[in-house]
């Protein structure tokens, strides 16, 4: 057969028997493929799914964070001391968010670090209320851990709040300081005066000084300006001002700054000079205190008004050698006793020559303050609380910054100190 053609029925067999076992082939490698897909056994195949830590390619990586948020007090927790007790920690990673507030929505300020490894409150927190801690963490692959908490702060026992001066709404003058006097003697004045923010428009520095344990009183270096509002927040429900005794009050209260009214005493001269805004609307004849009982020197700040009051000796150290139920026109510049008001008992030839009162800044006036023509009536009508009247020229010593509204009479360097 060698050299011989094959025949074509031969050869056509021989074809076909080959293609049968080639298909077969063809068909088993497919399938095989195919389940190893399903079954997603491929190392690089598309869509397969991978377990926890699993870093092949294109898989997902469902490793935890390594970052852990720690959050003191513990979930649950009563009786948390309003202070010093809520701190957030992170470690394996840096605080991006903490979030702290009571069941009102008002959130407590507070700040990360700059490692971002903590977080502390920059305020007190509030007696008697629950609060809820919301704190988030990254590790250094970007992944994120958080957690929640709740705690309830203690039940005070013993709480001080602060009488405030001037009034909430009020129109003052350029004088009035703000006077906060505290219920309970202040163990903690740096707590305390923390809590208190005192803010003016214009903008201008407010400082706080303390007379006593149980006063504070702020103002800025000069008077105010006119026109000036300001406004006062007491953030003192919370804030612990002696051992185991809390302050019990949030109030915000705002007043404005009127026209800038200064008067000024010359007792040598016997005159008063009544200055607004920079002009002189009035010079007024007075009487000041007489040489054994003359009238204190320095910047006073008029504090109260009463058309007509009661004035005893006897209540500011004269025993019994004054009782007059019916004073016109008065309006307070100390707490000892030293007013400017309408004097109907002198006659009206000592205003203006003679000193004759018991330290007070005298004007003419009528008994029962019917005569608003009177000079005394003239000033009282014309002042508000908070104008300022200096008294010069007395043979006395200068008021105690203290004695009534009148911390003006305080350097600024030792104010602030």
């Amino acid at each position: 057969m060698n050299g011989q053609p094959i025949s074509g029925a031969s050869a056509g067999a021989g074809r076909r028997q080959y293609g049968r076992g080639g298909a077969r082939m063809c068909a088993l490698a497919l399938g095989a493929l195919l389940a190893l897909t399903a079954c997603g056994g491929g190392g690089s195949g598309k869509g397969g799914e991978a377990g926890p830590g699993n870093k092949g390619g294109g898989t997902v990586d469902n490793a935890a964070s390594k970052a852990v948020v720690t959050i003191a007090p513990k979930d649950g927790a009563d009786a948390v001391a309003t202070s010093g007790a809520l701190k957030v920690t992170a470690s394996g990673g840096k605080l991006t968010t903490v979030t702290v507030q009571d069941d009102k929505g008002t959130r407590i300020d507070g700040k990360i670090s700059g490692d971002g490894a903590s977080w502390e409150p920059m305020q007190h927190l509030a007696g008697s209320t629950k609060y809820k801690v919301h704190a988030v963490a990254k590790d250094a692959d970007g992944r994120e851990s958080a957690k929640d908490t709740t705690f309830t702060t203690l039940v005070p026992q013993n709480t001080f709040i602060g009488h405030y001066t001037p009034e909430d709404g009020s129109t003052v003058g350029v004088g009035m300081p703000v006077s906060i006097n505290f219920t309970r003697g202040i163990t903690d004045p740096e707590a305390v005066e923390k809590a208190v923010k005192v803010t003016a428009e214009p903008s201008v520095p407010i400082e706080g000084h303390w007379f006593g344990n149980d006063r504070l009183d702020f103002r800025p270096e000069k008077y105010w300006a006119a026109g000036t509002k300001v406004t006062v927040k007491l953030n003192l429900d919370g804030v612990e001002g002696r051992p185991g005794v809390y302050g019990k009050q949030a109030k915000t209260f705002s007043f404005t700054v009127g026209r800038s009214q200064v008067s000024t005493v010359d007792a040598a001269a016997h005159t008063m000079r009544v200055v607004r805004d920079g002009k002189e609307i009035k010079n007024i004849p007075i009487t000041a205190g007489a040489p054994s009982t003359t009238t204190y020197n320095g910047q006073m700040v008029i504090s109260e008004k009463y058309k007509v009051t009661r004035m005893n000796g006897a209540t500011v150290g004269f025993g019994g050698e004054y009782d007059i139920k019916d004073v016109p026109h008065a309006m307070r510049l100390s707490t000892s006793g030293t007013f400017l008001h309408g004097n109907y008992w002198a006659s009206a030839g000592t205003f203006g020559s003679a000193n004759v009162s018991h330290g007070c800044v005298g004007l003419r006036d009528v008994r029962g303050a019917y005569d608003n023509g009177t000079p005394a009536a003239w000033l009282y009508n014309n002042s508000i609380i908070g104008d300022v009247v200096i008294v010069k020229n007395s043979k006395d010593k200068q008021i105690a910054p203290e004695n009534g509204l009148n911390g003006w009479n305080m350097p600024w360097s030792e104010w602030i100190k």
